[in-house]
């Protein structure tokens, strides 16, 4: 990239060798007449001569689609407007070579490119895609940036906003870097601030994101899996989810990273982790995340709505979900939900820990949300509120295989009927330092397998600290607990094995 010195002067840019301004191929930056011609011509010109700068100076710039090419660097000065047409006609349809599920979306963006090598969007300057001036469905509403099968990306320093779609797709994507982004996009429906689908190598950091959908997510709508992506140090606030890895999951997730993010104002959850179109999704790291006023902290789901990448590719089986480490997460303004771990029977979640959370929800649930049944939902679409207000005020976990609590605290606003954590059907559990105000029971097993309980206080009043049931109980041991203050240390419900939990003598009081 050339320094910014290189920039500062109209002199200096006819000295600078690879430099293109749009102005020399006649852009007029007034905001009223397209200058797109000027600027793909500038473009064009400088894909010739072997790549270099494309340089927007101060100005208004109205166009419709711009063709990127590879070993360009589109750079827009401070000051200077790229302003989305609101013709749809100015949008030309485009089909990637590449299918995916996709297909059925967008075909047209504002900055597209693909199979480029070497391109970036650089500066201090704005990219308006005019949103509100698309109202209709899908195919009518163009991205403002859309990247295809693309290496060696950097889009960094500009500010975006009001996208008709998505703000931003780059699918199949390698070695891409988004840094310092500011977005803005709340004007239309799927405001995703930034899609990464499908891509390998990626780099997010130091973005600062208020959309209308998902602020930043990760998809892979073809069969290619997305990994090896870190997102670090972004500010995110969002009408759907913060930080996601779904909805579409052909392909799966592999290696994913996010972390000292700070969320506020969500409606849905901060953190959500979603498989359920046959993929794997596997070592994924969240942590140094907090939040303010988002509806669901923490939402991990294996679903089975198995989608096809494209229509005529095959339906793709079960999936999996496994290896996720989440750590120190603070949250406030949780609902009255509760947070959902979830899969399906005989396909459970495996290996998950929850370490050094802190999570204040609303409270209110009554006893009748206590005893309900939450749907298994196996095919719908996941989100942290299908399957209503859960059995418990804090965490429901069910078809989990290897389930780690470690330092996890819960609270409530409103007092609550239910307990703050029930466990169905998991198997190997781990359960330390837990703690949160009183319920009767606190904790409730049913039909777990090889639980250890250990380091735990009961609070003040608790009468009932675990409810434990179903004849696929068993292996539970609660040992160095301080349980002294309770009445009913176990609660032994139906189904129950005798020996099925063993319960060691509470140290002594300090």
């Amino acid at each position: 990239m050339l320094p910014s010195a290189a920039l500062a002067s109209d002199s200096a840019k006819q000295a600078v060798p690879g430099l293109f301004s749009v102005r020399d191929f006649g852009a007029t930056g007034g905001g009223r007449q397209p200058d797109t011609k000027a600027l793909q011509a500038a473009i064009d010109a400088c894909a010739s001569s072997g790549g270099g700068v494309v340089y927007l100076p101060e100005g208004r710039y109205l166009c419709g689609t711009i063709f990127l090419k590879s070993n360009i660097s589109l750079v827009l000065a401070t000051g200077s407007l790229l302003l989305g047409s609101a013709n749809q006609a100015d949008y030309p349809s485009v089909q990637p070579g590449l299918r995916s599920y996709t297909d059925v979306y967008v075909h047209q963006s504002l900055l597209y490119g693909e199979n480029l090598d070497h391109v970036a969007i650089l500066g201090n300057g704005t990219i308006d895609g005019q949103g509100a001036y698309f109202p209709g469905a899908y195919r009518t509403r163009p991205y403002i940036i859309r990247l295809v099968n693309c290496t060696n990306v950097e889009v960094s320093g500009v500010h975006l906003k009001d996208s008709p779609m998505w703000v931003q797709h780059y699918l199949a994507c390698s070695d891409v870097h988004l840094h310092g982004l500011t977005v803005r996009s709340v004007c239309n429906a799927n405001n995703d601030g930034i899609d990464i689908d499908a891509c390998e190598r990626v780099l997010i950091s130091d973005c600062n994101i208020v959309s209308g959908d998902d602020s930043i997510v990760l998809k892979s709508t073809t069969d290619r899996p997305c990994r090896d992506v870190t997102v670090s140090n972004c500010v995110l606030s969002s009408r759907s989810n913060a930080l996601k890895l779904g909805t579409e999951s052909v392909g799966g997730f592999q290696n994913i990273t996010f972390s000292n993010c700070a969320i506020y104002d969500t409606r849905l959850s901060g953190i959500a982790l979603e498989t359920v179109d046959g993929a794997i999704l596997e070592n994924v790291n969240v942590s140094g995340i907090t939040m303010r006023n988002v509806k669901s902290a923490i939402f991990l789901r294996l679903g089975s709505r198995a989608r096809p990448a494209y229509e005529g590719a095959h339906q793709p089986g079960m999936g999996a979900f496994q290896n996720v480490l989440i750590t120190n997460v603070q949250a406030d303004g949780a609902d009255k939900a509760g947070c959902a771990i979830g899969g399906l029977p005989g396909h459970p979640i495996e290996d998950v820990t929850l370490r050094d959370i802190r999570i204040g929800f609303a409270g209110g649930g009554t006893k009748q949300d206590a005893s309900r049944e939450a749907l298994e939902a196996a095919e719908a679409y996941p989100e942290y509120n299908m399957f209503g207000t859960l059995p418990a005020f804090g965490f429901y976990c069910r078809h989990v295989r290897g389930l780690r609590f470690d330092q996890v605290q819960v609270s409530r606003e409103n007092p609550d009927d239910r307990p703050a954590l029930v466990c169905e059907d998991v198997d190997r559990l781990t359960v330390s330092g837990f703690e949160s105000p009183n319920s009767d029971p606190l904790l409730v097993l049913r039909n777990v397998k090889r639980a250890l309980l250990f380091g735990n206080r009961a609070p003040e009043g608790n009468r009932i600290y675990l409810r434990a049931e179903g004849s696929g109980t068993r292996n539970i041991q609660l040992t160095s607990n301080d349980l002294i203050g309770c009445e009913m240390p176990v609660e032994r419900g139906p189904g129950l094995s005798p020996d099925a939990v063993l319960v060691s003598a509470a140290p002594a009081a300090p």
